[in-house]
C-alpha cells in the first residue's frame, strides 16, 4: 500500500478549537448569565441543519447575539473559542418576534442575513472552518441524542434537559442520563495484488461505491471488529488491521473509527443481505471505472473518501462533464 499521510490532513469535523470548560456545565447560574453576555454567540439548529452564509468568501455558520427565549428553548453550551467567545446552540428554532432582526444590520458577527439557507452537515461540513464545523458537528450530535432520549428509560417518564444540554435527568426516578456516541470500524481492505475491496450498500444508487463499515458489538475491539464485519459482509478473512485516523459521525451518533487491513482470501460472498454488490478494483482500473460513470467517488468530508485516497495515492478522478 502506499504511504500517503496527507489524505488524512484536514479531515472536515475533527477540529478542537473550542475549550468546552466542562466545569460551567455544573454552574447553572453561570450558565444563564451568558444569556445576557455580550462574549455569547447563538446558532440555532433545525431538523439537524444549521444556517450558513458566507463571511471572508467562504461559508460560515450564521451567529448572532442572545435574544429573549433563547434560555426557555433547549439549548447546548458547546464551550469558549478562541477568541473567548462562548457559544450556545438553540434547538428546533425559529424565528420568533422576540428575535432581533438582523436585515442590514451590523452586528459583528457572521451573517446578518436575514435569509441565509439551512444546510446539511455532510454538504457544508468539509467547506466550513474548523470552529465552524465543530460547532456543527457537536451541535447536531447533542440535538440528535435529545430527540431520540426525550423519556427516562428506566421509568419512562419524560426528562429535563440538564448541564447545558448535556445531560437529562428524570424528575421521578432521579437518574441522570447521558449523551451516547457509537464507534463505528470503517476499513480499507487490500488483497496480495494490493487490490481494493469496493462494495455499494442494499439501498445506494447504481456507482456509489464505497468501503465497508460496521458497529462494533459489546465484548470485542475494535480489530475484531474490523474482522468479524468484513467476514460477515462479503465472506472475506483480514490479517493485519491498523488503525489511521478517526471522525465524528453525527448521523445520527456515531465515532468512525478508520482502518487498513489486509485480506487472506479473495473470494467474495454476499453473506448478511446488507450489500447489493461488492468487488476488487485495482489502480489502473479506478480511471475508467469513474469516466464511464460506474463509480461516482465521495465528496471529501467523510473518512470514507480519505480511506479510499490513501490507498490509492491521491484524489480519485472525476467523471468528464
Amino acid at each position: 500500500m502506499r504511504s500517503t499521510p496527507e489524505a488524512f490532513d484536514n479531515l472536515p469535523l475533527r477540529g478542537s478549537v473550542l475549550d468546552r470548560n466542562a466545569a460551567l456545565r455544573e454552574n447553572p447560574a453561570a450558565l444563564r448569565a451568558l444569556f445576557t453576555a455580550d462574549t455569547t454567540r447563538v446558532a440555532a439548529i433545525r431538523d439537524g441543519q444549521m444556517r450558513v452564509t458566507q463571511s471572508d468568501g467562504r461559508p460560515a455558520l450564521l451567529h448572532r447575539a442572545p435574544a429573549p427565549g433563547d434560555v426557555d428553548r433547549l439549548w447546548f453550551y458547546l464551550g469558549r473559542d478562541h477568541e473567548e467567545q462562548d457559544w450556545i446552540v438553540v434547538s428546533d428554532a425559529e424565528p420568533t418576534p422576540a428575535e432581533p432582526d438582523l436585515t442590514g444590520t451590523d452586528t459583528g458577527l457572521h451573517g446578518t442575513d436575514a435569509d441565509a439557507p439551512w444546510h446539511d452537515l455532510r454538504l457544508i461540513g468539509a467547506k466550513l472552518d474548523t470552529r465552524d464545523a465543530e460547532v456543527f458537528v457537536t451541535a447536531l450530535g447533542l440535538h440528535n441524542w435529545h430527540q431520540g432520549h426525550t423519556h427516562c428509560s428506566r421509568c419512562g417518564a419524560a426528562t429535563e434537559p440538564d448541564r447545558g444540554g448535556w445531560s437529562r435527568n428524570c424528575p421521578i426516578d432521579a437518574s441522570a442520563h447521558f449523551p451516547r456516541t457509537d464507534p463505528a470500524v470503517i476499513m480499507s481492505v487490500v488483497d496480495a495484488d494490493d487490490r481494493l475491496l469496493i462494495a455499494r450498500g442494499a439501498t445506494w444508487p447504481e456507482g456509489r461505491f464505497s468501503v465497508l463499515a460496521g458497529f462494533v458489538e459489546p465484548g470485542e475491539t475494535m480489530a475484531q471488529a474490523v474482522a468479524r464485519e468484513v467476514a460477515e459482509e462479503v465472506g472475506i478473512e483480514v490479517t493485519d488491521v491498523e488503525f489511521v485516523a478517526d471522525q465524528p459521525w453525527p448521523f445520527p451518533s456515531s465515532l468512525m473509527l478508520g482502518f487498513t487491513a489486509r485480506a487472506t482470501s479473495t473470494d467474495i460472498h454476499l453473506i448478511d443481505g446488507e450489500l447489493a454488490e461488492a468487488r476488487w478494483i485495482s489502480r489502473d482500473e479506478v480511471p475508467a471505472f469513474v469516466a464511464e460513470g460506474r463509480w461516482a467517488p465521495l465528496g471529501r468530508m467523510s473518512i470514507a473518501s480519505r480511506l479510499i485516497e490513501h490507498w490509492y495515492g491521491g484524489r480519485l478522478p472525476r467523471a468528464p462533464r
